[in-house]
């Protein structure tokens, strides 16, 4: 029969190796528990540094790509400069060619510049025709007749000119169409009295806002 010295003892290793099991039990679970946070701040870096490269890889190949449509566009303007029809169709002679271009289609809102165009250039040249009344209402509205005019705006006038000669206004609407900037006429009455004839017309101008290219910082956070 065990003695009760013996019995203590044993209770008390058992209680000594579950104490040794409970630390181990407890490190184990520390060590593991590291090992997911390092595993999981790893699989983080790596995901970030995978984006930056994948970020960085784009941002190069638009460079590239900007870079060779730099070099056609240079070469474009190049060739536009030495246009014999540009050159043909300048406003003034030591105008550049491209400021035909320019002319065509502005790149802002400029109505003072197109009622000085309708009043000395357009209609103002034009033999026996005298101008009523000119009024540009200075509104931009985004055209939206597709693709091909994204983008541009409008700048709406409404015109009312007379002449005793009814070719005279009919020389006036060719000078208009003939413009290397566009005119388009949405609404046109034509009246006649004893001595005059009297035009007046709706209608409407383009001009399109230039384009600004910038680089951009982009924060890539892990």
């Amino acid at each position: 029969m065990a003695t009760p010295q013996v019995g203590m003892k044993k209770r008390q290793v058992i209680a000594n190796s579950n104490r040794t099991m409970f630390v181990w039990i407890a490190l184990a679970s520390a060590i593991v528990g590291v090992c997911l946070v390092v595993g999981y701040f790893m699989v983080q870096q790596i995901m970030f540094r995978g984006r930056v490269a994948a970020r960085a890889e784009e941002t190069a190949t638009i460079l590239r790509k900007n870079n060779e449509s730099a070099k056609l566009l240079i070469e474009n303007v190049r060739v536009l400069g030495t246009d014999s029809a540009l050159n043909s169709i300048k406003a003034r002679p030591d105008d550049r060619a491209l400021q035909v271009v320019l002319d065509a289609l502005p790149a802002d809102l400029n109505t003072l510049a197109l009622g000085s165009s309708l009043q000395q250039k357009l209609i103002g040249e034009t033999a026996g025709v005298k101008i009523e009344s000119l009024t540009l209402e200075g509104v931009s509205t985004e055209a939206t007749t597709g693709e091909a005019t994204e983008g541009l705006g409008t700048i709406p006038f409404m015109l009312t000119a007379s002449s005793a000669d009814a070719n005279a206004l009919k020389d006036m609407l060719l000078r208009l169409e003939r413009s290397i900037r566009t005119v388009d006429i949405d609404t046109m009455s034509l009246e006649k009295t004893d001595n005059k004839y009297t035009l007046t017309m709706t209608a409407h101008a383009y001009y399109q806002l230039g384009k600004t290219v910038q680089l951009k910082d982009k924060v890539e956070k892990p």
